[in-house]
């Protein structure tokens, strides 16, 4: 079958599915404080209807799966979940995002189930920041988290840090400084506008020169990195002689838009070929056609952008197209 590409030429093989739009956290740049509106249970998505949407793809080219939310943990059974997608023929590769609180009680049946390797939040290592942060969160769990991982053989591990000025640029070092000795790859992930361009993101918003610069000033020599198992867009590196890794994912500053082979369901069975436009296309009705399915996916990419033109809304300039609205959590990590 001709596979699915859009008309930039682009192969798209990669999918991130949203098991759900809650979480146990409540991140400032993921929800807000207060006011959250969930989705219902019965408008989120089964297993079942998951598992169909990806046997309908696999046979055109999608062969890795990352399952997010919300935080994916919170839905009952999510290995059973694993499996399902693990034992559809093509897909090779499923992975996780997560914050990891949760990974104690449910690393080791996740690998067992299929799971590949995870995603774990982490934006601060000092406890009072990392409450701040997460509204309420314990940086203890999250780092339990990390060794039930590595436990459990999910490699690589990747630590994601969202790098916001003011608030957690002063641990870049800490952070990479985690990778010296253990094998870990940390990733500097621009703060995006996501649901929100208001002035406090963009005052917020700190590009990746920064992390450059730290490493200068620790006078660490650097060198590229192979990079990790996975998909992701993230430039990465290493300290001289370090185990490990830290990568830099800048989607605002310089946007890698022209090698994406990334689709988004969200938990509601909304179709995204683009992170930030609002395009979207319900695919959840068409679940038991697979060549609905497929025609719907194709629809979707035709109409995909070129690029998500962030930078222009951190510069207050028009745009082409019409941001989303939904939040980060709304949409899958």
């Amino acid at each position: 079958m001709e596979p699915l590409t859009d008309p930039f030429g682009r192969l798209h093989d990669y999918m991130r599915i949203s098991v759900t739009d809650r979480c146990n956290l409540r991140c400032i740049y993921c929800m807000p404080a207060e006011g959250m509106q969930f989705q219902p249970q019965d408008e989120i998505m089964s297993y079942e209807e998951i598992t169909a949407v990806v046997e309908a793809l696999a046979p055109l080219g999608l062969s890795k799966i990352r399952l997010t939310g919300g935080e994916p943990l919170v839905r009952k059974d999510l290995d059973k979940l694993v499996s399902m997608i693990a034992a559809i023929p093509g897909i090779e590769d499923i992975s996780l995002t997560t914050n990891g609180l949760m990974l104690p009680a449910k690393a080791a049946l996740l690998k067992q189930a299929g799971l590949s390797r995870v995603n774990i939040s982490l934006d601060s290592l000092r406890q009072d920041r990392f409450a701040m942060i997460t509204r309420g969160g314990e940086v203890a769990k999250v780092l339990k988290g990390i060794e039930a991982a590595e436990a459990a053989g999910l490699s690589p591990i990747k630590l994601n840090v969202v790098l916001m000025k003011g608030i957690n640029d002063d641990e870049i070092k800490d952070f990479i400084s985690l990778t010296l000795n253990s094998p870990l790859n940390v990733r500097f992930i621009e703060y995006m506008p996501i649901g929100s361009a208001s002035d406090a993101w963009r005052q917020t918003y700190l590009p990746l020169e920064t992390v450059v610069e730290a490493c200068h000033e620790a006078g660490w020599a650097t060198e590229e990195a192979d990079m990790p198992s996975g998909n992701g867009p993230s430039q990465n590196r290493r300290v001289v002689g370090a185990r490990g890794t830290f990568g830099l994912i800048h989607p605002v500053s310089e946007h890698f838009c022209d090698n994406c082979n990334r689709l988004r369901l969200t938990a509601d069975g909304h179709i995204k070929a683009c992170l930030y436009w609002a395009d979207e296309y319900n695919v959840r009705p068409l679940t038991s056609d697979p060549a609905a399915v497929q025609a719907l996916f194709r629809q979707a990419l035709g109409n995909k952008p070129h690029n998500h033109e962030m930078a222009l809304a951190l510069e207050r300039k028009a745009q082409s197209h019409t941001p989303t609205v939904r939040r980060m959590s709304q949409i899958g990590g």
